[in-house]
This record gives structure tokens, sequence and C-alpha cells, in this order.
């Protein structure tokens, strides 16, 4: 028997103090196997010991809310007896290590998390950052990364619909992935991870146990030191045909009355899944190691319960059902073995060659794991840590029609083009809107509903102030679903952040939660299920530091009638183009500031949410009543980056006045004010006439037509032209100049 030491207990990320709290919870020294489990399940991934008590903060209920957060992932009522079933969660460091393997299996995993609940999954979206495009290592890593989930989701048959991408120095050795999927299930058919009924079988399906992924939850619990390249063991391997195999077993068996309970196996594998079964249903568990499915001889207990192999699920069955269950799963060529039982000890037992090797009480697992409160420095204190520094006298432009090439051709603003076209974005027929707009929009099947869905953050709004920050990251969520016509209903979120036992990090944490916490009580659009993913910072050479914050957030609206969405191309020639939104010309923090003048200064801009919510409203009901032909939000690049790609999306171009009373032009085409809209319309005094009365500014920008976005700014130079073939060649060309001829091979 392997004897405990300190070494071996730091190797498994446990601090001394958390080790005293094992050896008070067993009463005696624990084994390695109970040890190996502690750590899993008290990981930073696992058990969110530093943030649980501010994620308390959250705002997570809602009259269509079914299930918040506390499941496989949050439930909201979409009409009919029908549910969307959705949930983002982090892949990073896996990605980093392996990024193919890495990415593939952050899909596969929240595809579980979503079918496992009843739904069939519709959707995918993904929230990627890479650090500078000319860091040796990042083509490689994007390369892997985009090809890892495209293989995986279009080799499962879901497709992946939109995301985003963002680039900064910050990530250069701690990059991010995080996945999304949403699902629709019958709103009589979903399924809970709670295990009850001492007796009833636990069975076990999918594919096989090895020795991949050991550790993964705990290697995600820390940040990045040298040599960690060499961590490849802890990255599991996913086979995407097999999980197609099992979302279809699974649902089968859904069909059915035999399930009580059903849990994925992601971070921490079989020990996460059957520590949440049975903590969640206040009952124990029995199980028989020797009958787990193995692919790798000799395999140990310990090894067995920290795998992370892919593919594979847990469930509670009712009595005398296993033999129909074992039939479908063999059917569908699945492995499937009885494992144990549930027991009303409250106790986890494991047994293996006719020995106990694990008997450990559940609750300190689960419900009493460490719990941290953390210190974090003021928002003052904050501040000058951070060292932003004042905005200072705002730059002119000598030139608007070249500085809006060189944001359109930048990586933060260059076409995505590049990445998505791997992704097989209609599979299954009900993507209505593609990738490349607001917000994606799917049909839901054999309805004329359709479920918008977007992902959004802008990590350098948090950097410099979280909790504006985190408020615009959920506001801009929320415009975009309403940029599309769609209802926003609620939210998922993935939390990235760097390591929360520095103060400063715990502050942007805090900072970020409480302004996602305001945008969401004053828009209505709670959180049901989300992901935290701390320790993203590197001390490996070349790698940085701390990842900027970067709370991503994904969300889901709803359109009634799907025929009535718009889309941010121009729809006619001689339409009006107005902006709806006040435009005060903030280029803080603003990408026109870091692209043309190398400069990362001054305030975030604020969001005042009730003039936000006011504007997306007012946006909703145009569309709805088909007053207006396109619409799009106004974000990174401000108006001139908008009037940009609606004109790139549509192949037409547009007249632009710019009103010689403006002290800087620049400022005002390109800030990043929030809350705003650039729509077009036929029909433009009502239009102007429905904002009056929503208490909204107005503005009419100019006309659609012609070849050229053309900016005509009077009394300074005349008109300032752009042919669309020009404005196309920026920005399209950065991927593919980036990741080379042969990328699609790489």
């Amino acid at each position: 028997m392997t004897q405990i030491t300190p070494q071996i207990v730091a190797d498994h990320g446990l601090s001394p103090e958390e080790y005293e709290r094992v050896l008070h919870a067993l009463g005696r020294e624990p084994n390695l196997v109970e040890l190996g489990i502690f750590s899993v399940m008290w990981s930073e991934h696992c058990s969110y010991k530093s943030s649980r008590i501010h994620l308390k903060k959250l705002p997570t209920e809602a009259p269509w809310v079914i299930c918040g957060p506390g499941e496989n992932a949050g439930v909201i009522d979409i009409g009919d007896g029908q549910a969307a079933i959705f949930k983002m969660e982090s892949h990073n460091h896996p990605s980093y290590i392996e990024p193919y393997q890495g990415a593939a299996t952050g899909v596969g995993g929240i595809l579980r998390d979503v079918f496992t609940m009843g739904a069939r999954p519709v959707a995918n979206m993904n929230a990627l950052r890479f650090g500078d495009p000319e860091h040796p290592k990042m083509r490689h890593l994007i390369s892997g990364v985009v090809h890892g989930i495209g293989g995986y989701g279009n080799c499962v048959g879901v497709p992946t619909v939109g995301g985003e991408v963002n680039f900064h120095p910050a990530y250069n050795g701690n990059i991010l992935v995080n996945a999304m999927t949403v699902g629709v299930a019958d709103t009589d058919k979903i399924f809970y991870s709670a295990a009850s009924g001492v007796g009833n079988p636990i069975v076990y399906v999918g594919s096989k146990t090895g020795r991949d992924g050991i550790h993964g939850a705990t290697m995600a619990s820390a940040d990045f030191e040298e040599g960690d390249d060499d961590k490849r063991p802890t990255v599991q391997v996913g086979d995407p045909f097999t999980e197609k195999l099992l979302i279809e077993a699974c649902l089968e068996l859904m069909a059915s009355d035999a399930i009580v309970a059903i849990q994925d196996m992601g971070a921490a594998g079989l020990t996460s899944s059957s520590v949440e079964m049975a903590s969640k249903g206040g009952v124990g568990i029995h199980l028989k190691m020797d009958d787990v499915p193995q692919r790798e001889t000799g395999m140990t207990a310990y090894e067995m319960m920290l795998s992370e192999s892919q593919e594979r699920m847990l469930m509670v069955l009712k009595p005398g059902r296993e033999a129909f269950a074992e039939a479908i799963f063999k059917k569908w060529e699945l492995d499937f073995a009885v494992i144990g039982h549930v027991t009303d000890t409250g106790r986890m037992v494991l047994e293996h060659h006719g020995e106990i090797v694990c008997d450990i009480p559940l609750a300190p697992l689960a419900d009493d794991a460490p719990l941290y409160d953390r210190p974090y420095v003021s928002r003052e204190e904050y501040r000058v840590w951070a060292g932003v520094k004042p905005l200072g006298d705002i730059p002119e432009s000598t030139d608007i029609a070249a500085d809006l090439l060189k944001l359109m051709a930048s990586p933060d603003i260059a076409s995505r083009r590049w990445i998505w076209e791997q992704y097989d974005h209609k599979v299954g027929g009900d993507t209505i809107q593609p990738p490349g707009g607001d917000a994606a929009l799917v049909r839901v099947h054999g309805t004329n509903k359709a479920l918008a869905i977007t992902t959004d953050c802008n990590p350098r709004y948090c950097y410099a102030d979280p909790y504006e920050g985190g408020k615009q990251a959920v506001a801009e969520c929320y415009r975009n679903i309403s940029a599309v016509g769609a209802t926003p209903l609620a939210i998922t979120n993935c939390l990235n952040f760097a390591n929360p036992q520095r103060p400063e990090i715990m502050a942007q944490i805090v900072g970020c939660l409480e302004g996602m916490s305001d945008a969401c009580r004053a828009l209505d659009f709670p959180i049901v299920s989300g992901n935290v993913s701390l320790y993203n910072e590197s001390k490996a050479t070349g790698g940085g530091s701390a990842i900027l914050p970067t709370p991503a957030i994904g969300a889901v609206g709803l359109m009634q009638d799907w025929t009535k969405a718009v889309g941010v191309g121009f729809k006619a020639e001689g339409e009006s183009i107005l902006i709806i939104g006040y435009t005060a010309g903030h280029v803080g923090q603003s990408t026109w500031l870091r692209i043309i003048h190398d400069r990362q200064d001054g305030d975030a801009p604020p969001v005042d949410l009730a003039v936000e919510r006011r504007a997306c409203e007012l946006v909703r009901a145009l569309i709805g009543e088909g007053l207006i032909t396109a619409a799009h939000d106004c974000s990174d690049g401000g108006a001139a980056v908008a009037l940009a790609e609606m004109a790139l999306a549509s192949d037409m171009g547009a007249t632009i006045s710019v009103v010689p009373q403006i002290a800087n032009p620049a400022a005002i085409l390109f800030g990043e004010d929030q809350g705003r809209f650039i729509v077009t319309t036929a029909n433009p005094e009502l239009v102007r006439a429905r904002a009056n009365e929503a208490n909204l500014f107005v503005a009419d920008l100019g006309v659609t037509g012609g070849e050229t976005l053309a900016f005509d700014m009077i009394e300074r130079g005349g008109l300032h032209p752009i042919p669309l073939a020009d404005l196309r060649a920026a920005h399209e060309g950065f991927f593919p100049k980036l990741m080379g001829e042969d990328a699609a091979l790489a």
C-alpha cells in the first residue's frame, strides 16, 4: 500500500490545511484511492471553492426557468411543452497542451451535459481566445483547436452555428476554449442526476475506461509551469462517432420509464458522476470496480475512478429494467455494465478484487468541500494595480477610410470565415442564420419557432473595469439576441480568470460577477448554468502571465415566428440608415485606439442598463412589425465597422453623412458607446417617431446603395469612398494569410 507523504498530498493539489480536513472527515489517514477522490472533488474545477460564495449573488430565477444552476445544464421553457437546455464549459488547459483533442473533447463534454438531461442537441457555439498571432506557437494552436471543434462537431452531426474569437498577448501561454451546446426537449421528459431507491442498479454505459485524462480536473485547477507541455496523458481522447451512438441510445432509453437518474462522466470521470448522483439524492453508493468496462489491462481502482475517458455515462435504473436497457445499448454497439447499487449509508464504497479499497462519507466530498472567501482589493486599489492610463487627448484621424481598412484587416475584427467554413453549420437542416451575424438562429424542428444563440465578452473592458466589463458582456448578448428579433430569455457563462489567490485577480472575479448580476437583474436575463475556470496563467517561457479577465457569456432567446427575423445585411437600395442610441464618442479601451494608435488607455465604456433595455425592446418590436429590414449592434470598432459589416454582408454600399458640427469625426465613427443599433428602413419617419416615444436618441446616418461605403465628411474634405472590393479584401485576408494556403490540411 502506498504511504501518503506530504509530497503525494501536494502532487494531488491539496494544501496541508485541506489534507487536515480529509483526516478529520475520515477519522484516519486515507489510502491512495481515497486521496485521489478527495483531490478531484475538492479541486477548483469541481468544487468552485474560490468562487461559490460569489456565484450565489447571481440571479437564477424567472417564470420561464425550469431548472437553474446545479444540474448538468440549465433548462428554460420555450412554450408548447418544449424546453431549451444549454450550458457553456471550458477546456482551456487541455487545449493548450494538445489543441486538437483538447478542443474536440471540450465539444464532446458539453454535448453530454445537454443530452444527459433528455435534450437532443441542436446547436454548438464556441468562444475562443488566442495570443499574439505572431507568437511562434499560435498558428499550431489555432489550427489544432479549429480542427478539433470541427472534427468532433461535424462527425457527431450537430451544427456549429457561431461563436467568437479574440487575440491578445495575455493569452500567449494559456489560450481559452469555451464550448456551448443548446438542445431541445419535451418538458415532461427532462432527466435529472439525483440518485434514489435503495438497491437500484447503477449502470455504466458508453465507451470503455482507459488511462487517458487521469488528473485532468486537478491539472485544470493549477497554472502552467515549465514543462507542462508534457502533461499530454492528462488530456482525453475523443471519438465523435461513439458519441453519436451514445446520444441516440440514451434518447431511445429516455423515451421509456427505465431511468431514475443519469449523469455524464465529465471532469473527474467516474468519481464526480457517482459522487454527485449520490450526494444530490442523499443516498450512498457501492461500486464493484472489477465490473467497470476497461480497455487496458491491469487498471487499478485509482486509475478507473480518476480516468476522464470520453463518451461515458452513469445511470440509476429502475429494478428489473436492466435487460431492457442493455438491449438498447448493445444494439448501438456500446458497452453496458451493472457496476453497483444505491445504498442508504451515505457513503461511497468501492470494491476491487474482493477487497474494500475505498470507504468514505459522501457529504465532505460535495456539500462540505472547502469554501474560501479569498481577499480582494478595492475597486480603487485595483485601478492602481491595473495601471490603465487615463485617456487624455483623443487623437484625430486624417483619413477615415484608411483607419477603417486597417481595422477591418486587424485580428480583432477580421472575418472569421476561415474558421466557420470548417464547421458544418447546416447539418440538421434547421439553421436559419449562419455564422457571421449578431446571433445564430436555429429553427425548433417542425415549428415556426427559432432559438437565437450568441456568445460574447470584451476582456479589455473587463481588465480596465471588471464591474463595467461584466455588465457589458451580459448587455451585448442581450443586444445581439434582440438584433435578430428574438426575445432574450437566459444565459450561461464560462468564467475564465487567473489565480484567485492573488487579491487583484480575485477583485476581477468579484467585480465581473457583480456587474453581471446587476445586468441580469436589470434586463430580466437570469443565469441558468455555467462553469468556472481559474488558474489560467502561465509561468512558462514566453507565456506572459495572467490572462485578461474573460467572463464569457452564452445567451439564448426565442422567436415565435422565425420568418420575421432580420440579419445584418442591407436589404434594398435607397433605404434610410438610422442609428438608435446616443453616440458620445467613447474611445477609451476601443479597438480603434488599440489598433490605429497602439494605446490601451481610458475607461471601459459605461453601460446604462435602462437605456439598453429600452433600445432592445424597441428594436424587437420594430422587427416584429416589419418596420426595419436590417439591424446590427455597434460593438468593437463602433458605428463605422458595423456599417462596413452590413455592407459586406449584402454586397451593397451606402453613403454616410458626417455632420460638420462634430469636433472629432473619428471618435464618433469608431467610438464604442454601448446600447446602440444601426437599422435600415423604408419608413424612417415612423421609426424616428417610435424611438422618440421610447425616449431614445435616434439619428439619420445615410442611405443604402452603390458599390462603395462612402463617408461624406461635409466641410472636411468631401467624400471618402471605399470600394466594397477593398473592404472585402481587407476583411477576408487576415486568417488565410496567417494560416497559409495549406492551413486547412495542417
